[in-house]
């Protein structure tokens, strides 16, 4: 397919792609598949300009039409897996985490998800014959939960026989976004396009965007039933913008999520994770985690398009993510 810029676009002069790239849909596929409304919102123009602009960006994309089961297993050949490098995690997922799709993690306080998510940003940068994507990582810190320091113990207990990069060129390729609220949180998914698709043609493109954690502001902010509704949609609208960004950059996204407790459950485990069925179904690879003895934790996939349900323990270790 040819590369075609914004401005190839009916309707798209210089000031309306200037506006368009401030909002974050720099590339034909973000226009593609984003809604009428928000294109009028975010160019200022009128519903008919913006229904053109869709139609013209999804001919050029190719998106939008019905393809054969064969087109879509192609497609699928794009798809990639970035390794935890503990063996059984990676086979419950199949064999890592998939790109183009939402992986969700949820568990109790101190169960691994931020041990995780600083683990995949180291090995996102890995050359892909070890199990990495040899790319860059964006991670969107809703927690201060961030920490390099943990970057570098984890990049020192790498275990590969390869020639480790040194520590600082890891930091260099995580680019840390801080949300201090829902709304603030949800701009940066604009932040992060715009950032990807800077990335997009350089040595270390977008490969990984991590949100840790995706509902810790919405539940806050959002308490009792009477909220409820406006934040599932706001939820919805931020899982789609992810999911999007996901296909857009064929690159991973890793949520966390928090978990309640379910009281009217007396058998079982009553922890559930917050976000209800539009997190759940936005997902496409949900798994739970908890803590065990020491430093060993259970991953449980718990949904899965194409896995078998099963668990896998590993441990977290001041080298990160070892297996057991």
């Amino acid at each position: 397919m040819a590369e075609h810029e914004i401005e190839d676009l009916p309707g798209v002069g210089p000031t309306t792609a200037d506006k368009l790239r401030e909002a974050g849909y720099c590339t034909i596929e973000g226009i593609a598949t984003a809604s009428r409304s928000d294109l009028v919102e975010a160019a200022e123009i009128g519903e008919s300009t913006a229904k053109k602009m869709i139609k013209a960006a999804r001919e050029m994309a190719d998106i939008g039409g019905f393809k054969t089961g064969t087109a879509v297993l192609e497609e699928r050949k794009e798809v990639r897996k970035l390794k935890t490098l503990v063996d059984e995690f990676d086979d419950l997922m199949g064999g890592g985490l998939e790109t183009k799709s939402i992986s969700e993690v949820y568990g109790e306080f101190g169960s691994g998800k931020s041990q995780i998510s600083h683990q995949m940003a180291v090995n996102v940068q890995l050359p892909e014959d070890v199990g990495g994507l040899g790319g860059s990582c964006l991670y969107i810190d809703t927690e201060n939960t961030f920490r390099p320091e943990r970057i570098e113990q984890m990049v020192n207990g790498l275990e590969l026989d390869i020639e480790i990069p040194p520590v600082s060129e890891f930091l260099e390729h995580i680019h840390v976004a801080k949300g201090y609220t829902s709304d603030h949180q949800m701009l940066l998914i604009d932040s992060a396009r715009e950032l990807a698709s800077e990335l997009k043609d350089s040595e270390k493109p977008v490969r990984l965007i991590i949100v840790d954690s995706l509902t810790a502001h919405f539940r806050a902010e959002y308490s009792g039933r009477g909220t409820l509704s406006l934040r599932q949609q706001k939820l919805n609208k931020h899982m789609y913008d992810l999911a999007k960004l996901a296909e857009e950059y064929n690159a991973v996204v890793l949520v966390t999520n928090q978990v309640m407790s379910n009281p009217a459950v007396f058998f079982g485990d009553p922890t559930k994770p917050i976000g209800g069925n539009i997190v759940g179904h936005a997902s496409k690879f949900r798994l739970y985690l908890r803590k065990s003895k020491g430093s060993k934790r259970v991953a449980k996939l718990v949904d899965s398009p194409n896995l078998p349900d099963g668990e896998a323990a590993f441990l977290v270790e001041s080298a990160g993510l070892k297996s057991i």
